[in-house]
């Protein structure tokens, strides 16, 4: 996984895009190694976060444009189908949480990708550009489907066809993402989120991932009833037990994803 740094530690899946010279653009390797790498985490049971971040100044610049524009490489169409809808569903779809720790730009897929993360949280010198209208493309990965959801529609169709740069701050302020930490404190605040995560009820996590996956095409009625049939599933969790009896007993709950 040359384009992709691959560790496991602490409970912790840490996946680092890794084409820093070319500010962590994709190409077909780096797409499929990530997917691998998202693959093993989701099988592995001693991994209970997923971490996401870039190499270098950037997070991720999107697209690596030629790869897409070689004659003799793969189309469009196999970019957006193979490397990143398949990303896409495998970050939504994995049962653990997924933080993406946003450290420089991240621009077109790259921001798209960002926002897919169950908890984005960013470098105050970092920003999201939908890029995509300045080469005479629509968003892919995802982004027509999250971003409206997170900021609203006029803001989101702005953000689409101008292409404005978002800093940090403001995609704090807009919704967009979690929180903004310090450039000097980031990796260092980002990581303490994801042991936090990784030291909490994982399947109590996974069943709201679930829940918030279906929320967007749901009912009321029928969000309500799910809801009601993944408590039961989750009461009948160890890490369930552990709460209710570390707290009954005043003390710290020691949780094992189980």
């Amino acid at each position: 996984m040359s384009f992709i740094i691959y560790e496991k530690t602490e409970g912790i899946a840490k996946i680092v895009f890794n084409r820093a010279d070319k500010f962590n653009s994709f190409c077909r390797e780096m797409a499929l190694d990530f997917q691998a790498a998202l693959d093993d985490a989701a099988a592995d049971e001693s991994i209970r976060c997923v971490y996401i971040t870039g190499e270098g100044k950037a997070f991720c610049a999107g697209q690596d444009l030629s790869e897409a524009i070689d004659d003799n490489g793969i189309e469009l169409s196999q970019i957006v189908s193979e490397h990143y809808n398949p990303i896409i569903e495998k970050m939504r779809n994995i049962a653990k949480p997924v933080v993406c720790a946003i450290n420089g730009v991240a621009a077109g897929a790259g921001a798209n990708i960002a926002l897919a993360g169950d908890i984005v949280v960013a470098a105050d010198t970092a920003c999201f550009i939908q890029a995509f209208s300045k080469i005479g493309l629509v968003p892919d990965s995802g982004g027509t489907y999250f971003l409206p959801r997170l900021v609203g529609f006029q803001k989101a169709s702005a953000l689409m066809m101008l292409g404005d740069k978002v800093m940090a701050d403001e995609a704090e302020h807009l919704g967009m993402i979690y929180k903004v930490y310090p450039q000097n404190t980031f990796a260092d605040e980002s990581w303490k989120l994801a042991l936090t995560l990784a030291q909490m009820p994982t399947q109590g996590l996974a069943l709201t991932k679930t829940l918030l996956n279906h929320s967007y095409a749901n009912s009321l009625n029928d969000q309500l009833l799910l809801e009601g049939k993944l408590q039961i599933k989750a009461s009948e969790t160890h890490d369930y037990r552990e709460g209710v009896n570390a707290f009954l007993e005043k003390r710290k709950a020691v949780f094992l994803g189980k």
